[in-house]
């Protein structure tokens, strides 16, 4: 994808993640990271009065965004005086979506587009209520552009004892409602001035990244769930950053994160990979996936991996332990400057 322009930096607002910690610092430096309690506090709201001894600014619970099980960065790349913004992912509820882009004063209005990793709800369900408030933010009912795969289940589930199955994704027709303009994409495309590369159904090369065990996806019209392990409407997001290399943002890696992150560099023509971000589910993976995971990203020389969601705490020790100083865990709140 010769098309893929380098970007001088990117600036990444974690809007959703499953983890929250305002208080331990970056472990690396090579990574500007804010939304700590000293900023929270130092952004806080102004004392007018003057009964606490000359404190001009009040750190406010209300100011510290609220974790949730799902996804949502708010990334923007910078080249020269251009910037722009992509939402990747909404989160698995509405209401955590709005509570945290107020919380985080957001500059939502800057959104130009949503793209969707795959269709699950941890990942979708804040879509409409985001497309309501970007589009409130711009001061129009829309369209906001939302990059989706064509292949949405009527439900998607988990097989058990017996089918448990998850919330339904938004629908097109509601997405539409909401005011999302919906392009529907199933192979590698270029958007926002080719400053971001959306990839295609990424293939499966290692033994051990073999999707979403006992998945299930229910098809209405046969009224019966099949299997739906692989999860083929996955799809990851690229960018390449100026004398570093590729950054690769993941919604789950149910493909496999060493899987997309293999894929990313063959699209990328070989341009090096510097830096890895999102959910790369091992949180109930066992220990020889972990570990394997971990080798193949420290042989494809990943500089960063902003490990978040769906990762688990035992894979950030492993990723730790292996590559000391590469991992930077993504909390809700922060704000990333690469």
């Amino acid at each position: 994808m010769a098309s893929l322009v380098e970007v001088d930096s990117l600036e990444i607002v974690v809007i959703i993640d499953n983890e929250l910690d305002p208080i331990s610092p970056c472990p690396n430096e090579a990574v500007q990271q804010y939304g700590s309690l000293k900023d929270i506090g130092f952004n806080g709201a102004p004392i007018t009065n003057d009964d606490r001894g000359g404190a001009k600014r009040e750190l406010r619970m209300d100011g510290i965004c609220c974790s949730a099980h799902g996804l949502s960065l708010m990334i923007t790349a910078v080249k020269g005086d251009q910037r722009r913004t992509l939402l990747f992912d909404t989160g698995p509820e509405e209401h955590a979506w709005e509570r945290n882009a107020n919380r985080l004063r957001a500059d939502i209005k800057t959104i130009e587009a949503i793209h969707l990793s795959h269709w699950h709800r941890d990942h979708s369900g804040g879509m409409l209520k985001a497309l309501q408030m970007i589009n409130y933010a711009k001061g129009t009912s829309g369209p906001l552009t939302v990059d989706l795969h064509p292949s949405r289940p009527d439900y998607r589930g988990i097989m058990a004892m017996e089918p448990i199955s998850l919330e339904a994704d938004p629908t097109f027709d509601e997405i539409e409602a909401a005011g999302g303009r919906i392009e529907k994409n199933d192979q590698a495309h270029a958007i926002l001035d080719d400053m971001f590369i959306v990839s295609g159904e990424i293939p499966r090369t290692t033994a051990y990244e073999v999707g979403l065990p006992r998945g299930i996806r229910f098809d209405a019209s046969k009224g019966s769930w099949e299997a739906d392990t692989l999860i083929k409407d996955e799809r990851f997001v690229m960018c390449k950053l100026k004398d570093k290399g590729i950054v690769v943002f993941t919604g789950c890696s149910h493909a496999g994160v060493v899987n997309a992150a293999k894929h990313a560099y063959e699209l990328a023509d070989g341009t090096p990979l510097y830096a890895v971000m999102g959910g790369f589910h091992l949180a109930d993976a066992d220990t020889e996936k972990i570990a394997s995971t971990t080798a193949d990203l420290k042989a494809l020389d990943v500089k960063l991996l902003l490990a978040g969601h769906c990762t688990g705490w035992r894979a950030k020790f492993e990723i730790q332990k292996e590559m000391p100083g590469r991992l930077v865990p993504s909390f809700v709140g922060s704000k990333f400057a690469l």
